[in-house]
């Protein structure tokens, strides 16, 4: 009936919010998807900030600049500045979420056909995006740290990649596998994205959730050390996982050129991220609530994940395997001898919810892989979750 762009001729949507509709089921322990811990939210500070935003009602109700309240850009230019990263004004803007970061930078450089490395797995909103924007994405495999550089490189060496524009990658505690990328790598990374002319797109949702290992700057941190090496990284931040989505404050750091392009097509998208929730963010991080608060936020996440794979450990020793990631939100698991989508089904009848593998794959998926999150569920869940995935790994072997 209806003629239908190319890109959304298909109805598919995101794998893992597929999953919501049996969230309400009772008694239902979600491992599936990345949200943060509601009970972890700072309800009593981001409430003083909304009543401090609110004094200034006109502020809060009224249009804001495309690029974002002055006032909160100043304040995400300071942490950024923490995280070892000058920001100019002009180099960056904020966003409704890093997610729509990523979906103005592919509209203002991403032509179809266009090719974009990924690492595999990668996050499924990711692979959405770039199919919308029909995009060929080529694949570059990962392990325990972070995105292969030595294949990426003789993939670029032999032209079997062909010229990519773009290279994304998450590349501390990753999505969905939890590992974090080496500075030898990232410096070797960035000294490629020179060489070979392509932009590097580093999404660093997770890295203030680090609980065991030693610092690792960001990519953009990195960049400085490299001749023409900050102009090749795009920066995404965001304040989901570490205040609240529901703000909806992302951000993107990148070359002036590519800002004011983001800019005008963000015009055309929404005209202005909501300037209430700016004002919140902006007096929350301008307090050091953020500061005072985190380090909770990590204990909490320190304590979930040990538990989690204490109990892995405890419950399917033998069955499976994974590693103990050194923050962020998620455990990557590998069932050998197991489709994931199958045992899904057996999951769900025990009630527990993961996400199979295949969902983080564009191609030649590893059927036998699914990602846990712990960041959700109570610390009282996490061992029955575990006990119900036991259960229903011995009944998808039976």
């Amino acid at each position: 009936m209806f003629e239908f762009t190319a890109p959304f001729r298909e109805t598919s949507g995101s794998p893992i919010r597929e999953l919501f509709k049996y969230l309400g089921e009772p008694g239902m322990i979600s491992l599936a998807g990345g949200y943060p811990s509601s009970d972890l939210f700072d309800v009593e500070r981001l409430q003083q900030s909304a009543a401090a935003a609110w004094r200034e009602p006109a502020r809060c109700l009224q249009y804001a600049p495309t690029d974002g309240l002055p006032e909160l850009k100043h304040e995400v230019m300071r942490l950024m500045q923490q995280r070892g990263v000058d920001v100019a004004a002009d180099q960056l803007m904020l966003t409704t979420g890093s997610q729509q970061g990523l979906d103005l930078l592919l509209r203002v450089l991403i032509n179809p056909g266009d090719g974009v490395l990924v690492e595999q797995p990668a996050y499924p909103a990711t692979l959405q995006a770039l199919r919308k924007q029909q995009a060929r994405i080529v694949t570059v495999p990962v392990d325990a740290d972070g995105l292969d550089v030595e294949r990426l490189t003789a993939m670029l060496e032999s032209g079997e990649c062909g010229k990519p524009k773009l290279l994304y990658t998450v590349p501390t505690f990753a999505n969905p596998t939890g590992a974090t990328l080496s500075r030898e790598r990232r410096v070797a990374l960035i000294e490629l994205a020179v060489k070979y002319g392509f932009l590097i797109v580093e999404d660093d949702p997770y890295g203030d959730l680090r609980f065991t290992g030693e610092h690792v700057p960001a990519v953009r941190a990195l960049a400085g050390q490299i001749d023409g090496g900050v102009e090749r990284v795009v920066y995404f931040g965001s304040l989901s996982k570490i205040v609240a989505p529901g703000l909806r404050v992302g951000w993107t750091v990148a070359h002036p050129d590519i800002v004011r392009r983001c800019v005008i097509a963000k015009q055309t998208a929404d005209l202005c991220s909501a300037p209430y929730t700016q004002a919140i963010a902006a007096d929350y991080l301008a307090q050091g609530f953020l500061a005072v608060h985190l380090p909770r936020i990590i204990a909490a996440y320190r304590r979930k994940c040990d538990l989690l794979c204490d109990e892995l450990d405890a419950q399917l020793a033998g069955r499976l395997q994974f590693q103990r990631p050194h923050g962020g939100m998620f455990v990557w698991v590998r069932v050998e001898g197991v489709d994931s989508s199958e045992l899904l089904t057996h999951a769900i009848a025990q009630k527990v919810l993961f996400v199979p593998g295949r969902a983080f794959y564009a191609d030649q998926a590893d059927a036998s892989s699914l990602r846990l999150s712990f960041a959700g569920p109570g610390i009282e869940e996490i061992g029955e979750a575990a006990s119900r995935l036991a259960r229903a790994c011995k009944l998808a072997t039976l």
